[in-house]
């Protein structure tokens, strides 16, 4: 954290200047690290708090008092408490009186009230001047400075809540987690205490129709996992696919096979020469 703001901010006072006060109502989050930095800008705080004497967690330097004298002392006065906690203003009609409000808060949704709550507080209180200010900033922001430059997100050309990227990942997690299934399901008709248990028909079934699946599930797995980047050359390093790709190449190769041994013309002269056909036979 920021020692001082004198090198980074031009807010600073001169010593032979009157320090400004200015009230902040509420001692969370945001309106501790918002005197923090307003003290070290030079300006003079005071907290007002519902419980003066439990505040232990302010900045060194800061006054604590209750809301009715804090406001006394300033004519700025920013509202860091949430709006569901604005109804203690109307006592404080008087105090605000021709203060000015700045009200820091948002909503947690969109359309929550029928009316903003900068428009709420100037209701409560008709004869304070309210404004907006601060509420595009986080006590996270404030509280680090420049010094959280590196944490700053970048725009993305792409989407991430596109309908194709968000289809391609349920589509990756779910052939994942039924291809994992049925592996499963065939390691163990593989146990020899399994396979006695089960006749040879079942036996076929499992370890035949159900071991293509298993193989067709996992190969579109690893082709979903892919997606674009699959055959991209930008992620083709030192001119070599991926491992992911490599290890496509026996599980595509064996699909093709067996997708040319069932096509009909083929499947129905194999079954034949299983039955004991023969090209050249007499009988």
């Amino acid at each position: 954290m920021e020692k001082t703001c004198i090198d980074a901010l031009p807010l600073t006072m001169n010593s032979s200047e009157k320090q400004e006060i200015v009230c902040i109502f509420g001692t969370g989050d945001f309106g501790r690290s918002l005197g923090l930095k307003m003290l070290q800008c030079g300006y003079s705080i005071v907290f007002g708090s519902r419980n003066p004497q439990k505040n232990n967690l302010l900045p060194n330097g800061a006054e604590v008092l209750s809301y009715s004298e804090a406001a006394k002392k300033s004519d700025i006065i920013i509202i860091a408490i949430h709006r569901e906690h604005y109804d203690f203003l109307t006592e404080l009609t008087e105090v605000l009186n021709g203060k000015i409000l700045v009200d820091i808060s948002n909503n947690l949704k969109i359309n929550q009230y029928p009316e903003s709550n900068a428009e709420y507080l100037a209701q409560l209180v008709p004869g304070a001047h309210v404004v907006k200010a601060f509420n595009t900033i986080s006590a996270w922001a404030l509280q680090s400075g420049a010094l959280d430059a590196s944490r700053q997100a970048i725009l993305k050309k792409e989407n991430p809540f596109s309908t194709s990227s968000a289809w391609l990942s349920d589509s990756y997690v779910a052939l994942g987690i039924l291809g994992f299934f049925l592996f499963v399901l065939l390691g163990i008709t593989s146990l020899p205490s399994v396979s006695n248990a089960v006749n040879w028909r079942e036996f076929r079934f499992v370890q035949s129709k159900l071991g293509y699946l298993t193989l067709i599930l996992c190969t579109a797995h690893t082709l979903v996992y892919g997606g674009k980047r699959f055959l991209s050359p930008s992620n083709l390093k030192w001119y070599l696919p991926a491992a992911y790709v490599l290890g496509l190449i026996i599980p595509c190769t064996v699909l093709v096979i067996k997708f040319v041994l069932i096509m009909p013309c083929v499947d129905n002269t194999l079954t034949r020469i299983r039955q004991g056909w023969e090209r050249n036979s007499k009988h």
